[in-house]
């Protein structure tokens, strides 16, 4: 049973979040107010609200617990965090998407892109992969947050995942972005505070910072079989290069998620809302110390977890959870941490997952209200798009809540990683789909508007046939290529079957890819930015009236 100081604890949060969506609600007046917060927003609660909503359950409890698994070469991830995320998509994304944004009077990503290119169907193709897509994610952060706050306060799985969910329902629905980004600011702070304390308390019970990681350097010798076969090296060490646990880590989760970023349509729209590009810079270094902690702070403790198991019931990580990555994170909280941090654990988690969440739901509302039904159904010329946006926002969370449930129900015993695979899914198809005609919109005006729609579409099918029918993990939980052709995956038997270990050391040793492991990310990516850019070549380009819109008047020659 959870304790009186938790449970109050937990209400005064509750209050504390109902209060900043309500001053949100109240200050919320037209539609430019509820999706880009009337484009002036502090750049400290612009920064704060950016990394809550890129730092979720996803990188606490499922990346963590991937670190128990794959080590410290997740750290790899928290440098294109702080490089891609903040530094390059502050300084180079968000400063022209923010001009052009007001240029073309846009208030979302897909419409920032439609009109860019001059195209309702690309807005709603665009709204479509979000509304569609979005709620897998959202399900992941849901999945992470429930399970923790349900052991916490010792309630059903069920029962915290529904009260979680409505909670957010109601600031969202109501206050809009503005509500979103005032208690994602309360969430951030909550969230750093959190984790610094937890890196100080776990290499301050290990022995010291040097002590630790001499010690999980020794345990290489631990690596389960399976693992070892798979290319697992100790988790000091990156995999052996090119093994399946090589290409997991490298294009799917640091890869997939240290690139998507850039495209990520709920951390786009955050450049919108505030005033100036000076307001921009000045929220780099903010957003890099919140990444640089809660990236790196989950990553090294995920890693460190393997000592702390080892000493005290003879396992690795793993193993103690039973399979169960995303079990990790809790588990070493409840056993190793005092109780009173356990209450504050729990508040750095409730903030992460519903700062995340908000958001989401924000970008599905308004996908599903502004972009789908607004602009590109009844191409402009209908009212209410708040109304529909509120719509789509309900839609978006009954879908995400399903999911939860079902994803939980069918795979949660299994051991499967659904929070940070269901991330690592989300990112890499954003990546592929949507980042080359991004950066084209924004740096140059060779790419046409049926390059653009090219690029996307191909981008986003590749990546989705990879799934499905060549990448393991993915095809494996879709099923439908084991429905389809009789196996789990078209790639997967070279590394089946009772030789499975000496057929992998053999495509290793002569440097053949072993398909079943790479990335969608790899395959489509580079094929959306061939296709777009071919078919830019090929295709009528815009007028130079339209270009000077989007992006002034070209320089005069000297």
């Amino acid at each position: 049973m959870p304790s009186l100081w938790m449970t109050l604890t937990v209400i005064i949060y509750l209050f504390a979040i109902g209060f900043l969506g309500y001053r949100g609600f109240r200050s919320t007046h037209t539609a430019s107010d509820y999706m880009v917060a009337g484009r002036r927003i502090h750049p400290y609660v612009m920064a704060m609200s950016y990394g809550a909503t890129f730092i979720s359950t996803s990188a606490i409890v499922g990346f963590g617990g991937a670190a128990g698994v794959f080590g410290m070469g997740l750290l790899w991830l928290t440098f294109l965090n702080i490089f891609l995320g903040i530094f390059v998509a502050f300084v180079a994304f968000g400063g022209r998407t923010r001009v052009m944004g007001l240029r073309l009077d846009a208030h979302t990503f897909p419409e920032l892109l439609g009109r860019r290119y001059k195209s309702r169907f690309l807005q709603g193709a665009a709204a479509v992969i979000i509304f569609v897509f979005m709620p897998l994610y959202a399900s992941a952060v849901l999945i992470g947050a429930a399970k923790y706050l349900g052991a916490q306060l010792g309630i059903p799985y069920e029962t915290a995942l529904f009260i979680f969910s409505a909670i957010i329902a109601l600031y969202v629905i109501m206050g809009g972005i503005k509500g979103v980004m005032y208690t994602d600011a309360l969430q951030g702070t909550i969230m750093l505070l959190g984790m610094i304390i937890l890196i100080v308390l776990t290499y301050k019970s290990l022995g010291g910072i040097s002590a630790s990681h001499r010690e999980l350097s020794s345990l290489a010798s631990m690596v389960p079989e399976k693992l070892a076969k798979g290319g697992h090296l100790g988790w000091t060490a990156m995999p052996k290069f090119g093994s399946p646990l090589w290409w997991t880590l490298v294009s799917t989760i640091v890869m997939g998620v240290g690139i998507g970023v850039l495209a990520m349509p709920q951390l786009a729209v955050r450049y919108m809302t505030v005033k100036s590009n000076k307001e921009l810079n000045r929220a780099v270094p903010v957003g890099g110390v919140f990444i640089l902690v809660m990236t790196g702070v989950a990553f090294v403790v995920g890693a460190l977890t393997n000592v702390y198991f080892f000493r005290t019931v003879g396992k690795i990580s793993i193993a103690a959870a039973a399979g169960d990555v995303e079990a990790i994170i809790p588990m070493y909280i409840k056993q190793a941490m005092p109780a009173w941090f356990s209450i504050l654990f729990m508040l750095t988690l409730l903030s992460a997952a519903m700062s995340t969440l908000s958001s989401q739901f924000h970008a599905m509302g308004t996908s599903f209200g502004r972009d789908l039904v607004e602009q590109a159904i009844r191409k402009g010329k209908g009212v209410g798009g708040v109304l529909a946006t509120r719509l789509g926002v309900l839609i978006g969370i009954l879908v995400s809540v399903w999911l939860g449930y079902e994803l939980e129900k069918q795979f949660g015993k299994e051991g499967i990683a659904i929070v940070a695979r269901g991330t690592a899914i989300f990112f890499g198809l954003c990546a592929c789909a949507f980042l080359p005609m991004y950066v084209g919109a924004l740096w140059t005006r060779a790419v046409t508007k049926a390059g653009a729609i090219a690029g996307m579409l191909s981008g986003a099918f590749a990546s989705l046939l990879w799934m499905l029918f060549v990448h393991e993990k993915e095809s494996t939980a879709l099923l439908l290529c084991n429905k389809l052709f009789g196996v789990r995956s078209l790639a997967i038997r070279m590394v089946e079957g009772p030789e499975a270990g000496q057929m992998v050391e053999q495509f290793i040793k002569h440097g053949k890819i072993i398909w079943a492991f790479v990335d969608p990310l790899i395959i489509g990516l580079p094929l959306a930015i061939v296709v777009t850019v071919v078919v830019s070549l090929l295709t009528r380009k815009f007028s130079e009236e339209h270009l000077q819109r989007c992006f002034g008047a070209p320089p005069k020659a000297v």
